[in-house]
């Protein structure tokens, strides 16, 4: 096989590489917005039977799941901001400072994604009901807090360490305090590294489901624990515009941080040493 031929066959297993990825990745999303328009679909119709916006009018109506949509975006922002007052002091005193055991305890911080995590919560819930936190805010943010902690602490660790001491070390020759120098010299440059770590704690918190359900149901039920009823006692249309409503902060999040997620952000997040 010569260069030229070899060259076209990598050309063409690359182009059904992509066309096969784009299937699995866009033809989901093309069902959902078919589907949350579709009076009704029948087998074996390639198209709706009619289309109708009244499964828009049904979400928007009902109660119950605007309540949903009113929890989750409460508890994602107020999860960022306490995951950023926990974990921001954490990650520059990682990225600054050495210390016994802070190998240890970096590592540590993955230990609660490395199992699943129905079994973290399900233990949790004998501390919760000991402390009288289920059902409660403060036991779902906790949740919530958990599954951010990873993404709060290295990422911004990586960013703090990644600024030239020199830069502080020439401010402090000028004069400048050591907190006018952390203000004026060492947040502005880790800021996109903070605002890609607050962007995916977002999407964390958003997108938190079991742990979610089993300390707030019935009384907490956000959009991703409102998903189980829909499936279960609403149409399928009605769960198509959901999951929609559900992805759209997703999209427009992963779109506003696209350029620091691109130039390595989110890569060098997780390149502490």
């Amino acid at each position: 096989m010569t260069a030229a031929s070899r060259k076209a066959l990598a050309r063409a297993l690359a182009a059904i590489f992509a066309v096969v990825l784009a299937v699995f990745i866009i033809g989901p999303l093309a069902w959902l917005a078919v589907r949350a328009f579709a009076e009704s679909w029948t087998f074996p119709h390639l198209l709706p039977d009619g289309w109708t916006l009244h499964w828009w009018e049904v979400v928007f109506r009902d109660r119950s799941l605007g309540i949903a949509v009113q929890n989750s975006l409460f508890f994602a922002p107020l999860t960022v901001l306490v995951s950023a007052l926990v974990c921001l002091p954490a990650a520059y005193a990682f990225a600054r400072f050495e210390f016994r055991g802070r190998r240890f305890f970096l590592i540590g911080l993955f230990a609660a994604n490395a199992f699943p995590k129905m079994g973290l919560f399900v233990s949790l819930a004998a501390l919760f009901y000991a402390f009288n936190l289920m059902n409660s805010i403060l036991g779902i943010l906790i949740v919530h807090v958990l599954g951010t902690v990873v993404f709060m602490t290295w990422i911004p660790a990586a960013a703090f360490a990644a600024v030239p001491r020199s830069l502080e070390e020439a401010a402090r020759d000028a004069g400048a305090s050591k907190l006018r120098v952390f203000f004026s010299v060492t947040l502005p440059m880790a800021l996109p590294g903070i605002l890609v770590a607050a962007i995916m704690s977002f999407l964390a918190s958003f997108d938190e489901a079991q742990g979610t359900y089993l300390v707030g149901a019935p009384d907490y039920m956000t959009m991703p624990t409102q998903m189980y009823s829909l499936v279960l006692n609403y149409p399928t249309q009605v769960a198509a515009v959901f999951s929609i409503l559900l992805a759209i902060p997703s999209v427009a999040l992963l779109l506003a941080a696209h350029k620091h997620i691109v130039g390595g952000q989110l890569a060098e997040g997780f390149q502490i040493k």
